[in-house]
């Protein structure tokens, strides 16, 4: 994990935030390896089948209720703050800000108040830095969110930062680079199509990708919350460097044995669509097919030095992204999720 593992004492109270997630769930199953006390909000309608026999204390609500917050935080000493909505272009603005700023604050407030809190670990995103104009970018690069989800993660992430410094709340701010690993949903699009021997292309698949495996992501999650030169600091959490999109498919094509095929289509007619599409389709609830979220997985370059992880609390990542990234393309072989022509 790192050249010096810090350790939570068994027994210790976690409180999880998004644990039925893919990254909370990968965490959870950590926290419970680790013999703590582990507590988790879920949503009401979460199917938690998959922890069965775990020793995980479930609380079904809102996170953005006061009540539910006060009883989940009690006695806690670590908060793991993950929690997101459904990141679907139809989702209310208001949903996003709950989730992200509502129930930071919330959860903040409720943090000072346990006698033996030792700290909160708040999950943001490097989609909060935008396009990244001069590759690669640092924590302290500019703040450009493109769209509410980005918008309220920022939010979210200045208002506790701002609050740890007000009332000496311990906090640690990650923002993690694209998460991927066995179980992923987000890439298996990529994957399909790359697997069938095509592949939609927007410009010229230049643009730059940072992932970081969720393996590794959930080990530093670990490190952040218990290196003492963690407190009050922000860290990318991402692989050593980031990867052209046009790389990222020739790694899962070679793995598939297959020639992709590119099927190219110019940037600014799409974003101009897309824009159209998600207007129309938000107040009935409908998910475009076309978005500016989605596209920007196509254009943007998204690439950061990752080297203060390393540097401040000694963690290394164990999965580089050649081997991460085509272990995936097998897991979906082996799990059925497609097959190769």
């Amino acid at each position: 994990m790192s050249e010096v593992d810090y350790q939570i004492a068994p027994g210790t109270k976690v409180l999880v935030t998004g644990a039925t997630g893919f990254t909370g769930s990968n965490l959870t199953k950590k926290l419970v390896e680790m013999d703590l006390d582990v507590v988790a909000i879920a949503r009401p309608t979460s199917n938690l089948s998959r922890f069965d026999g775990m020793p995980i204390t479930w609380l079904k609500g809102d996170v953005a209720d006061p009540e539910l917050i006060d009883k989940a935080m009690t006695g806690v000493s670590y908060v793991f703050h993950m929690v997101t909505p459904f990141r679907e272009a139809k989702a209310p603005d208001t949903q996003f800000y709950n989730v992200h700023v509502l129930s930071t604050q919330l959860l903040a407030k409720a943090a000072l108040q346990q006698p033996d809190f030792k700290r909160f670990v708040h999950v943001s995103t490097i989609g909060i830095h935008g396009h990244v104009a001069e590759p690669p970018a640092d924590e302290t690069y500019r703040t450009e969110p493109g769209d509410i989800y980005q918008e309220t993660k920022l939010e979210g992430e200045v208002w506790i930062k701002e609050f740890s410094q007000e009332t000496g709340l311990p906090i640690a701010v990650v923002r993690p680079a694209g998460i991927y690993g066995p179980g992923d949903k987000r890439l298996f699009k990529i994957y399909k199509w790359a697997s069938q021997g095509w592949m939609p292309l927007i410009g010229d698949g230049s643009n730059l990708l940072h992932f970081i495996h969720v393996d590794d992501l959930t080990d530093f999650f670990l490190v952040a919350a218990t290196h003492p030169k963690a407190i009050g600091e922000t860290f990318i959490c991402g692989s050593e460097k980031a990867m052209a999109f046009k790389d990222m498919v020739e790694l899962i094509s070679e793995h598939y044995g297959v020639k992709v095929k590119f099927l190219q289509f110019p940037k600014a007619p799409l974003f101009f669509v897309g824009d159209i599409l998600e207007t129309l389709c938000r107040p009935f609830g409908i998910e475009p097919p076309i978005y500016r979220r989605r596209l920007a997985f196509y254009t943007k370059d998204r690439s950061f030095n990752t080297s203060k992880m390393r540097n401040m609390v000694g963690f290394s990542t164990q999965h580089p992204d050649k081997t991460g990234l085509q272990e995936l393309a097998q897991w979906y072989l082996d799990q059925e999720w497609l097959s190769v022509k």
